[in-house]
């Protein structure tokens, strides 16, 4: 597939065809902060982005990334909340992005974490005042996704052998205790842990941001995250675009005429076999 299509905040190319999924490439980093829906796939990992800036704005505070490395085997997926919105927001994306290409090929994320919680820890200049982030990385020839979160909303996971979706979080009972050069638990510096689990076969990952579970219906009564999980045992877990269409329209049917006040974004991935990286 060939790579076109701009995100106006980073300066990316990304390749938005809605009849097949865009596929990454070595050492390309995907994403920005302006509105995408599309599928994607990833080595070992099919996905599916969803993000909608609050209307009238064109840019919004959600700051979306995916990356793969140099080898093609290691995918890494940002999903992050920055206060504010448009120009603003410019800078914080292009600083993930940044983080991201320095540390595009390691496994070990405590470097990235450390460079984001530098970089948002001090604040940015104008309208932005913070930021929360969801970082994932999954190498695909061992399965394992490990993850971190800097105060973002907790990661949800469909584990396709038990038919269930559950929290994916720190605590997790499901973490791995050791991974080969791969140090776990805080991160020195910050108030994040790395934390790994092995991903099963159809496994399903739903990454989002506080669009999702501040949504409030015509009554004022907000979803929240037990709202949220309840929705999720509704879904279609067949495949991430079955997921995320059914879950917007879910959010649809919760909010009824209400609209919503914040922007909104979804990334679904699934465990699938490898796929060949692309050449560029």
């Amino acid at each position: 597939m060939k790579n076109e299509n701009t995100t106006a905040a980073a300066g990316l190319k990304v390749a938005a065809n809605p009849d097949s999924a865009y596929r990454m490439a070595c050492m390309e980093i995907w994403g920005g902060n302006t509105s995408v829906e599309t599928p994607v796939a990833l080595p070992g990992l099919t996905g599916w982005v969803h993000s909608k800036p609050i209307e009238p704005a064109i840019e919004g505070g959600d700051v979306y990334y995916l990356s793969v490395c140099s080898a093609g085997l290691l995918s890494r997926i940002v999903l992050a909340d920055v206060a504010g919105h448009g120009q603003a927001v410019g800078g914080a994306a292009i600083t993930l992005r940044d983080l991201l290409r320095q540390h595009v090929n390691a496994f070990d994320q405590s470097e990235l974490m450390r460079g984001i919680n530098d970089a948002f820890g001090s604040g940015f200049e104008g309208d932005v005042q913070y930021a929360t982030a969801a970082v994932l990385g999954y190498y695909c020839e061992t399965r394992q996704l490990i993850f971190a979160n800097a105060g973002h909303p907790p990661v949800l996971w469909y584990r396709a052998a038990e038919q269930r979706w559950e929290w994916l979080h720190e605590e997790t009972p499901h973490a791995e205790k050791a991974v080969e050069g791969l140090p776990l638990g805080l991160i020195t510096g910050t108030e994040y842990t790395q934390t790994a689990v092995r991903l099963g076969t159809g496994d399903l990952i739903l990454i989002y941001t506080d669009g999702v579970t501040e949504s409030v219906n015509e009554a004022s009564k907000e979803l929240g995250y037990e709202g949220l999980l309840d929705l999720t045992r509704s879904l279609p877990v067949r495949q991430p675009a079955d997921v995320g269409p059914a879950l917007l329209s879910a959010l649809q049917r919760f909010r009824g005429a209400s609209k919503p006040f914040d922007d909104l974004s979804i990334i679904v991935l699934q465990q699938c076999d490898p796929i060949a990286p692309v050449k560029i």
